[in-house]
């Protein structure tokens, strides 16, 4: 009897709404998948790996299993339970043991509870685009700043009562053929939202946010319909942005009309599923490939789209232009809260969801941006594409096996294979930056009229800090799956005027794209291989502080470490020697070596501390 109550709470907690079914004779065929993710670069912890339906993750050792625990909320969608789940998770309630959590939006205080070995689906201050009405005030910000021109992929938008003058103004200019779309400031799912036509229909008790209506949309046999594009942020300072290259294509479930008399019927002109699912005339589409019914998956439109000679891959990189904007907009709000709020940057990470309207031109137009969007998985489609996105998200966000001693008391023992998983996140706190280091980023910041040769030059000298963003951001795109990282990206550097207050983090990583973008793996084994493993231990070993401000440095030649890592398409770089620069104790310069660039920190260190570091094992 017990037996059986436990196998019922256990199916009561999965409770999906739609989940492949699978026989045990299946399950047995599955691939089964390591149950750590290895970084690229030495000394670095694994991440826990997250599968599909279609794999089994092995069992970690007990004494590890053990810390394998997330917080149940009342709003953790199903598919993100069943991920968890495949990957050995437990569920608590408790407040202080849990790795991860998916819950609900809390107030930025809040989020000084949180340990540095948690992780939480949210930052503080994304209400800042999450809610319609401060969405709008911060694009509008940014459109008095910068210009129609970088910012006209949002319909003219006023916020009542405060804009009513305003609006009235602008209701009479336009004159009586507009149309009007009204919505509350914090609501979801359709509730609320009218069109109108006429001033006597606007309610004046209420906060409302008032648009031009797009009455001119893009249809696909006669349907209006929008786009979910889901965006994920894993950090905001340096700020890294992705997309998933599928999402959901929501129709309206009756065929469109400008007509005045039809405004009142939401069915024709709002395109939540929430609303049109209550139609008689809805129809399901359960298969991701299909260009059929009400919902598509929105790689189905991109075929479509393509079949018509739509030029789909122009229509991606704008709707990338609005995404990106728009999360910088929101950007200085999150950073300050950060600072004041959360312990590390690790405890924080946020799937969006932005809804996209094409027009008759297919230009894309921002609706609305969701902070919680909808996870549940109510047909076969909705899981293919929630589903797999949930296992990429889960991989993108790096979760760790913490130290013991940070959530259960200490072991009295522990093997080699076990220390190495507790590695833990210590080392993802704020960095508490030397001297040195601040006055590097001082420097890169403070430039008035830097142009793109002096910005190249902070890839010169790699301070610890840098190689530890470097590394943690390249690890990040081993994972993406099916994300793609659109900021920082090659072309991220004309974005970089558009931040409130500029981050030296930010230009770091837009140096990196842009030199090494091409090349993935140069950058990753030439720069940082040799870098990493000294990190723990340079400033036993190395005079950093003397070796940053030198300029004047001779040079020296050392043999090229662990050239069998490098692909076959690295041959064209120096095969068995590096030119490394270096400051012999006691030697002279001369006036020729000080005009030498600096070098990297690698480069820079001494014949004898490079033997050092090699016979203590660090470069082995």
């Amino acid at each position: 009897c017990k037996v059986y109550v436990l196998k019922k709470a256990f199916h009561l907690f999965l409770s999906p709404s739609v989940e492949e079914p699978m026989s045990l004779e299946a399950e047995d065929d599955r691939e089964e998948k390591s149950a750590l993710v290895p970084s690229l670069f030495p000394f670095i912890p694994p991440t826990l790996y997250f599968s599909t339906a279609h794999e089994k993750v092995e069992l970690l050792p007990v004494e590890q299993r053990r810390l394998l625990k997330w917080k149940i909320s009342t709003v953790t969608p199903n598919v993100v339970k069943h991920t968890i789940v495949r990957s050995h998770f437990k569920v608590t309630k408790k407040s202080h043991d849990w790795l991860g959590c998916w819950g609900r939006h809390m107030k930025s205080p809040g989020f000084k509870a949180l340990e540095e070995h948690q992780k939480l689906n949210h930052f503080p201050g994304t209400f800042q685009i999450g809610r319609k009405d401060r969405l709008w005030r911060n694009l509008s910000k940014m459109q008095v700043r910068f210009g129609k021109q970088e910012f006209s992929f949002f319909p003219r938008t006023f916020i009542l009562p405060q804009d009513i003058k305003l609006l009235r103004k602008a209701w009479k200019d336009g004159g009586s053929k507009q149309k009007w779309i009204i919505k509350p400031p914090a609501s979801a799912r359709g509730i609320g939202i009218q069109v109108i036509h006429k001033w006597t229909q606007m309610p004046r008790k209420r906060p409302l946010l008032v648009q031009k209506y797009l009455h001119k949309p893009y249809l696909i046999s006669g349907n209006k319909f929008d786009l979910r594009i889901y965006v994920y942020v894993t950090s905001y300072d340096p700020l890294r942005v992705y997309m998933f290259t599928d999402g959901l294509v929501r129709f309206a479930s009756c065929k469109y009309s400008s007509s005045m008399k039809t405004l009142s019927n939401k069915f024709m002109h709002l395109t939540n599923y929430s609303v049109n699912k209550n139609n008689s005339e809805y129809q399901a589409n359960s298969d991701d490939k299909a260009c059929q019914g009400h919902k598509w998956a929105l790689k189905a439109l991109w075929q479509y789209l393509g079949s018509k000679g739509v030029n789909t891959t122009l229509i991606w990189e704008k709707i990338k232009d609005i995404v990106i904007k728009t999360i910088i907009a929101s950007e200085p709000y999150v950073n300050s809260l950060l600072k004041m709020h959360v312990q590390t940057p690790y405890s924080c990470h946020e799937l969006f969801g932005f809804d996209i309207m094409l027009d008759e031109t297919l230009k894309p137009w921002i609706l609305e941006v969701n902070i919680s969007p909808s996870l549940h998985s109510n047909t076969a489609l909705d899981l293919s594409i929630k589903g797999k996105m949930i296992r990429d998200l889960l991989n993108l966000a790096g979760f760790r096996i913490p130290q013991k001693e940070d959530v259960v008391p200490p072991c009295s023992s522990t093997s080699s294979s076990t220390s190495s998983l507790c590695l833990g996140n210590k080392e993802r706190s704020k960095p508490d930056l030397s001297a040195d280091e601040k006055v590097k980023r001082a420097f890169y910041l403070t430039q008035r009229y830097a142009d793109q040769d002096f910005f190249s030059t902070v890839l010169d000298v790699l301070t610890p800090e840098d190689v530890r963003v470097l590394a943690e951001t390249e690890d990040e795109m081993n994972r993406r799956g099916e994300f793609e990282r659109v900021f920082p990206s090659p072309s991220s550097s004309r974005y970089l005027r558009f931040f409130e207050c500029p981050r030296y983090l930010n230009i770091l990583l837009d140096q990196w794209e842009q030199k090494y973008w091409s090349n993935r793996t140069k950058g990753r084994w030439l720069s940082l291989v040799r870098v990493a493993p000294l990190t723990d231990k340079l400033n036993e070993l190395v005079n950093f502080p003397a070796l940053l401000h030198s300029s004047c440095l001779s040079r020296v030649v050392v043999s090229h470490h662990h050239r069998s890592h490098h692909d076959d398409d690295d041959d064209d770089d120096d095969a068995s020697e590096r030119e490394v620069s270096s400051v012999s104790p006691g030697s002279s310069v001369t006036s020729s070596a000080c005009a030498s660039p600096q070098p990297s920190l690698t480069q820079s260190l001494l014949p004898q501390q490079l033997a050092s570091l090699g016979t203590s094992g660090l470069l082995t």
